[in-house]
């Protein structure tokens, strides 16, 4: 029963930091996704393609 929690705790901790890095990487990907639809807007209106 002992192996049993132990496996238990060590494993939510990690589902735990893996959801949390998760979360944050999403935020990122928003961000540089927003700043690339920006960016061919800026090239777009400039002609250069």
């Amino acid at each position: 029963m002992a192996d049993f929690v132990s496996a238990a705790l060590q494993s939510g901790f990690a589902v735990a930091v893996a959801g949390y890095l998760l979360v944050r990487m999403e935020k990122r990907l928003e961000e540089l996704t927003a700043a690339i639809r920006d960016l061919q807007v800026t090239i777009t209106s400039k002609g250069v393609f």
